[in-house]
């Protein structure tokens, strides 16, 4: 165990401290905080190491929290995708509601980032919701303990708490509409690439399929997540296949920029083209025509995320049943 004379040569940490005591960071941060459902003994022999060490919590820590309150970590990929504030607008609203403190970062999609997000956020926070792309093995690595919940990530894909968007139902509906119109000649936009395709794409190509449909994975072209994006991979799509119909967004903002695309061509939509989103953004009721999207209760998404952070904080083990998942649904307007 580190002694005072171990660490001289810097200021102690709590991992120093959880050492010394023989309990967990999480105990210590609970009892230098003075949280409630901690043994007194406990936290007695925390701050006797605290005081031996001569530890003291950050200035910025400690500006953090509030006698008894919880902090949670909440890391999304992208501030300037609007789908992502509107997520992050549904758990600080349900934090607020259990007068909890959300503190949010930005992973902009890279996964080093995210992993220096969750190195970060584990020194000053009591649970991390978010977006990862990284296996369990490496999370687990940088959790420190730390209850966490991945966001779009179904229970079946992780160990840690989750919350699934059920993708292949709103595939099924968005299709299933597309077919119910008279399309036979549906196209994709996918937010990512081929040889490591989006679970979106997978449902579509499961759907087109069922529907007995003569399309193949060479009618989905890759896009960035973005309008301008949209707009590349829609005449791309466009050039191989001008017979195209009908076409899906993997999110909103693709989908926006594909109907710009169709609307410089001279295609008109829905009459020429249909197209569909995927999100339920609400700025899909400002652009011309409206957006027929699948939505996703974004409310929905932060409340199940913030229960299952406050069951794992009392000990519990996260659901792992319906309780864990999204369910969209197809909210019809005037581009489809």
């Amino acid at each position: 165990m580190p002694g005072r004379e171990q660490i001289k040569a810097g200021r102690a940490t709590i991992h120093d401290v959880a050492a010394l005591a023989g309990v967990s960071r999480q105990t210590v941060s609970r009892a230098i905080n003075d949280k409630d459902e901690i043994d007194p003994e406990t936290k007695e022999r925390v701050l006797q190491a605290a005081r031996t060490l001569g530890y003291r919590p950050s200035r910025f820590a400690r500006g953090l929290r509030r006698r008894g309150a919880v902090t949670v970590g909440l890391v999304i990929s992208h501030l300037t995708n609007p789908y992502f504030p509107e997520v992050a607008a549904g758990v600080l609203e349900v934090a607020k509601e259990r007068g909890w403190q959300v503190i949010v970062a930005e992973s902009h999609g890279s996964a080093d980032a995210e992993i220096e997000a969750l190195d970060t956020l584990s020194h000053q926070v009591d649970a991390i919701v978010g977006y990862f792309d990284s296996g369990d093995e490496l999370l687990a690595e940088h959790l420190t303990g730390l209850p966490l919940v991945l966001l779009e990530r179904g229970p079946d894909q992780t160990r840690f708490g989750s919350v699934g968007i059920d993708v292949t139902d709103g595939m099924r509906q968005a299709v299933a509409h597309l077919v119910a119109q008279g399309h036979e000649r549906i196209g994709m936009l996918d937010g990512a690439p081929a040889d490591n395709p989006s679970l979106r794409r997978l449902a579509f190509l499961d759907q087109i399929h069922a529907h007995n449909l003569p399309v193949d994975k060479g009618w989905v072209a890759w896009s960035s997540h973005d309008v301008a994006g949209g707009e590349v991979a829609m005449a791309e799509l466009l050039d191989a296949h001008p017979d195209l119909t009908a076409v899906v967004g993997f999110n909103d903002l693709i989908a926006v920029g594909a109907i710009r695309t169709a609307q410089q061509r001279g295609l008109r939509v829905p009459d020429d083209i249909a197209v569909i989103g995927f999100d339920g953004l609400t700025l899909g009721e400002l652009i011309t025509p409206t957006l027929t999207s699948v939505r996703i209760d974004k409310g929905q998404v932060g409340r199940l995320a913030v229960d299952q952070v406050a069951r794992m904080l009392a000990g519990q083990d996260p659901p792992t049943s319906d309780g864990a998942w999204v369910r969209p649904d197809l909210v019809v307007r005037a581009s489809a």
